[in-house]
């Protein structure tokens, strides 16, 4: 066997940085590192193998004379997958600039995974333009890092024209447009993207189902979930730890906590994550008992509970008003588990004083954690609107405004306190406040899925193609529930308008989630359950309305808004009336 031979099987054998080092003595006593197949080899174990040392990839590389396009692409995957991914692009450039070599699939890959990570859209764009022009735009791999590459960038028009446009796409491909979809939140778009999987007749796999089944949880599309669910059975992907916890994550944010419980129960391998889909599930419903009991579950089988683990106990807590037992868990993380609280569990512990009405004890959580942070002064001042406290929802305010972080929704909660407290002056003049410096609202919409399709409404909303069928139901529900003693709730303030001049005024009949209550009514069987997804959090008014519909129809309505959970039948709420 020629020495060359032999080094290269000592390579490939080679499992640690000093064994490397030995080799790479070797090469350099018999003067093989000219030899391309040896060079690039070891540069390869230096840069990406179990024993890779990047400074070491750094030093090798510049020893080696007219590199070849392997060993360039060495460093840049190497960089792309490191804690420096724009050094990867540096190397790609300096590739074009100084060398002989020409990029490949690989270069391309690996160039557009750092540009991934860096957030580099115009380098993308450069990238994009090489591609076509280095005849590579047929590629399906180059092509898929692309739509990654601009997905993660913000430009997911483009990421879908560059799907649109590819000649040739396998399921790695379709998987990863909906994957932009998803983590881009156009979760409309993949589970309609999959709807052309199915006409083209393109299969699956269990990376699909986890992107799909995140969708339907977001717009909560039961419906939906549940085929998808049958199909991962008839496939055999149920067995799949990550669908598994897919299925549960769906099931627990289409409200649909027995069915989770049971996907969870029937898990032949569970992870951290299982049980964190339980316990968060249990928490954002509102039920805080439930999810400490299964915490107790968690620790006995041997799990490590993680941030994530306490960010469900303490929303759970806080939702149920829990306080001592939110405290405990607070203390329980950073003395038990040596885990540093973020700004989300203060944001938790913040909520459980204010939900409880302890508005003191929240102001000094924040003052003595993160009183730079808007998120924990926007948290105690929807508190003091439920309590309707003035006097320290002007002190958040006031830091709100000190941050530069006040936005349109906490000069709502503000004037909302004011028109609790009669205070009308504070109202007007937090109206001209809003109006001069033209803030503008964020739009209210709902989600409600019929069948398999996912309608969406705005604050009185015309564009549906049964509007007029819509507004009609609409009439008789509200005179069913008045007929019953729903009144309408005219102290509250607007929060859903879209522009200044539409803020603070009375509030609107036509609130989203009474639209897409009122054509899910229309549109489904007596009995049906109704399942709405609503981007804010649900006014006064219409959780009032929506417990009396509960009652006057005998139907089960879940929705979810920006905060949990509310699950009426009935005439009640699961919230008992504490959001």
């Amino acid at each position: 066997m020629s020495k060359a031979n032999v080094i290269l099987t000592s390579l490939q054998a080679c499992n640690s940085l000093n064994g490397l080092k030995i080799v790479h003595a070797q090469v350099i006593i018999n003067d093989l590192l000219k030899i391309p197949a040896i060079s690039n080899r070891l540069l390869n174990s230096y840069a990406i193998s179990v024993s890779s040392s990047l400074s070491y990839a750094q030093l090798l590389f510049n020893q080696i004379q007219n590199p070849q396009t392997q060993a360039w692409n060495s460093l840049i995957r190497a960089f792309a997958q490191s804690p420096s991914p724009v050094q990867a692009i540096f190397y790609y450039n300096h590739m074009l600039l100084a060398s002989l070599s020409r990029p490949d699939t690989f270069t391309f890959t690996f160039t557009l995974k750092a540009c991934e990570r860096v957030k580099a859209p115009n380098k993308c764009k450069e990238l994009h333009g090489f591609v076509i022009r280095s005849g590579y735009e047929r590629c399906v791999v180059v092509n898929t890092n692309l739509m990654r590459g601009y997905a993660a960038n913000g430009v997911i028009e483009t990421a879908r024209s560059v799907f649109d446009n590819m000649s040739e796409r396998d399921l790695v491909s379709w998987n990863s447009m909906i994957s932009c979809y998803t983590q881009a939140s156009f979760h409309l778009e993949a589970l309609k993207l999959y709807e052309r999987m199915r006409f083209e007749d393109v299969g699956l796999d269990g990376f699909t189902l986890v992107g799909l089944l995140s969708s339907c949880a977001h717009v909560g599309a039961l419906n939906m979930g549940i085929f998808l669910h049958r199909i991962a059975c008839e496939m055999g992907f149920v067995e799949s730890v990550y669908v598994g916890n897919a299925l549960v994550d769906m099931y627990a944010k289409c409200g649909n906590l027995d069915s989770a419980l049971c996907v969870f129960s029937r898990m032949r391998k569970r992870d951290v994550l299982s049980w964190n889909s339980m316990i968060v599930g249990y928490g954002v419903h509102g039920r805080g008992d439930e999810a400490i009991s299964f915490f107790k579950q968690m620790l006995m089988a041997g799990f490590h509970p993680d941030s994530i683990t306490f960010l469900g106990l303490l929303c759970g807590c806080s939702h149920q008003g829990l306080v001592e037992e939110g405290v405990e868990y607070f203390h329980m993380m950073v003395s038990r588990y040596n885990l540093k609280p973020g700004i989300k569990h203060y944001g938790c512990l913040v909520d459980l004083y204010g939900r409880a009405g302890k508005l003191e004890k929240a102001l000094e959580v924040i003052n003595t954690s993160s009183p730079s942070d808007p998120v924990l002064w926007r948290t105690l001042l929807g508190s003091c609107k439920i309590h309707r406290n003035l006097e320290i929802g002007e002190i958040a305010m006031k830091n709100l405004v000190q941050l530069e972080a006040a936005s349109a929704g906490d000069y709502v909660l503000l004037a909302t306190i004011y028109a609790c407290t009669k205070d009308e002056e504070g109202v007007a003049r937090t109206r001209k406040l809003i109006k001069s410096n033209g803030i503008k609202t964020t739009p209210g919409w709902s989600w409600i899925e019929i069948g398999n399709q996912v309608h969406k409404f705005v604050v009185d909303d015309k564009s549906h193609p049964d509007t007029d069928m819509i507004y009609r139901k609409l009439e008789e529900i509200m005179h069913r529930a008045k007929f019953i003693g729903y009144t309408k709730d005219e102290s509250l303030v607007a929060v859903s308008g879209s522009s200044s001049e539409d803020f603070l005024e009375k509030s609107s009949a036509y609130h989203s989630e009474k639209l897409a209550i009122a054509f899910g009514l229309a549109t489904t069987p007596d009995g049906t359950s109704l399942r709405i997804v609503k981007n804010l959090r649900v006014c006064r008014d219409c959780h009032s309305f929506t417990k009396f519909v509960s009652r006057a129809y005998s139907r089960d309505l879940i929705v979810r808004d920006r905060v949990r959970y509310h699950h009426f039948r009935d005439g009640l709420c699961s919230c008992g009336d504490y959001w």
